[in-house]
């Protein structure tokens, strides 16, 4: 058993444990709880390189994409978007059915080898003579596949933590992928300073510039994460009493080993909490597509107005799931999981719930017919535009205010600033509670087996969320408006929790569920 010293390193890195959390009768040398905890903190490490990976580029894509292509338009943006998610998606289920079988370096060292090979093709799209938009579309699928790796992280985390210890590491886990979400674009701006031109390697062709540099980094991180995992990482899996378990991933056996405890995984919970995972990210990632169309037509703000003040209210909600992230873990441990998840969708449907238009204000009407890159228009890809389009790029902002295109800003009322900014702080809370609470509840519901393939199933609806959600938004508010909107949402927010309040009792740990251990 590992001595007391040793308790500081079960600690998770983001806050402290109750003392005596642990069962202390659980047999464990101090040489294999070091190595299983040095395991796991390697995988929050891979988890935030993925995630920097992801958002180190993302303001930079449609300025890139219109350099090395005039053919790109903003429909072919909204494919180079999604390609990401939909290599994902394909990806997650094969690398979690690899894990299950193979010891789960494998997977990882591959999936890293080919996000480092595709942020090398991303700094060469510019080579080609022609169809250079299809070399980046590529790329950022390829990025997309090799970040199907997620699904072994969450499974490999899940299997080397005991159930006391799940929680923590899932909220770790995902304060790790917040935090990098929030440094990539950080990363970005300042690579913005190296400028368009940079410098050339001619002998290899290779230019490094504000739209190359970010990806040379994350290829550089790829590689030095692929050490480490060869070096550090050692195949742990633990039961939900955290003894070890024999697993076909396991490289040593142990006379200590138990055998995986036996029974059937409760297949109504596992599907309803894909359908809540699929929910909460569906929801997020349409109130992110909305936030700088929705702002620039209701309080008439100028393409410069809205990237600014849009990007520090999400920096700003970044910062706000770090906090929820860290007290996610004190307050299961007093009203549980569940609780929370339901509390969290509770929480965000009043975000939306307030997000509805009333009153007898209206927005300014931009009268004059010009092209708007604020609406959402006919694709995803317009929607994302003006993330990218630079204001300096048409000195002549044009007018400003609810196109008169959208039929709907003649008779929907404003949505006051109060409004907005309410219940973004509300969303703000409830999606992280909602997100790291599925996937630890999930975990638990698997029990001890190998969960690659159900962690690869969980990434995938992610992954299909993230794709729809901003069709989805895009469509019914250019169409009908936010009133219509966020009704919507409003439903799709309220059945999620009533299926919570019809599959609630099932949604247990593996072991509670048979008997073993006492919720």
């Amino acid at each position: 058993m590992a001595s007391l010293g040793m308790e500081a390193e079960q600690e998770p890195l983001l806050g402290d444990r109750t003392p005596g959390s642990r069962e202390w009768d659980i047999i464990e040398t101090e040489e294999h709880f070091k190595s299983r905890w040095r395991s796991i903190r390697i995988l929050y490490l891979t988890m935030f390189l993925s995630s920097v990976g992801f958002s180190i580029v993302i303001m930079s894509i449609w300025p890139y994409l219109q350099k090395i292509d005039q053919t790109a338009d903003a429909s072919f943006l909204g494919w180079v978007i999604a390609s990401f998610s939909l290599g994902q998606m394909v990806a997650s289920p094969v690398f979690g059915l690899w894990s299950n079988y193979r010891p789960r370096k494998e997977p990882l060292i591959i999936s890293l080898s080919i996000s480092v090979a595709a942020n090398c093709l991303y700094a060469y799209v510019h080579v080609p003579a022609s169809h250079n938009k299809y070399y980046m579309l590529v790329a950022r699928g390829l990025l997309g596949f090799g970040a199907g790796n997620v699904a072994v992280i969450r499974s490999y985390i899940a299997g080397a933590t005991s159930l006391q210890e799940r929680t923590s590491s899932m909220a770790n886990t995902s304060a790790c992928q917040a935090l990098g979400f929030i440094l990539g674009p950080v990363f970005q701006t300042c690579f913005a300073l190296i400028g368009e031109k940079g410098v050339t390697w001619d002998t290899i062709k290779l230019q490094i510039n504000m739209y190359t540099a970010p990806v040379l980094l994350g290829a550089f991180l790829g590689v030095l994460n692929i050490i480490l995992i060869l070096i550090l990482l050692r195949e742990h899996h633990v039961d939900d009493s955290g003894r070890q378990c024999k697993n076909v991933n396991f490289e040593e056996a142990s006379t200590d080993e138990v055998q995986v405890l036996q029974g059937n995984i409760d297949q109504v919970a596992v599907v309803a909490t894909n359908i809540v995972f699929f929910v909460i990210l569906f929801i997020f990632a349409l109130f992110e597509t909305i936030v700088t169309p929705l702002t620039m037509d209701m309080y008439a703000w100028t393409r410069e107005q809205a990237v600014l003040y849009d990007g520090i209210i999400l920096a700003a909600l970044g910062v706000e799931a770090l906090i929820i992230f860290m007290g996610i873990k004190l307050l299961s441990k007093k009203i549980g999981e569940r609780a929370i998840l339901l509390g969290g969708f509770i929480v965000v449907w009043v975000g939306f719930f307030i997000l509805l238009p009333w009153g007898n204000h209206f927005p300014k009407i931009q009268w004059e017919d010009l092209h708007n890159n604020s609406i959402p228009n006919t694709t995803f890809g317009e929607i994302i535009i003006t993330l990218w389009k630079s204001p300096k790029e048409d000195h002549n902002e044009g007018p400003t205010g609810c196109p008169i295109g959208q039929a709907w800003c003649f008779y929907t009322p404003m949505i006051h600033l109060a409004q907005f900014l309410t219940s973004a702080v509300l969303i703000g809370i409830g999606y992280p509670s909602c997100n790291v609470m599925s996937y630890t509840l999930y975990s638990k519901i698997l029990g001890p087996k190998p969960q690659g393939v159900y962690m690869g199933w969980l990434t995938a609806s992610g992954s299909a969320a993230r794709i729809l959600g901003p069709v989805f938004i895009s469509q019914v508010y250019t169409s009908w408006g936010p009133r219509w909107a966020f009704s919507l949402v409003c439903g799709i927010v309220m059945l999620t929790i009533i299926l919570l309040g019809v599959v609630y009792r099932r949604l247990v740990a593996f072991s509670v569920r048979h008997g073993r251990i006492q919720e």
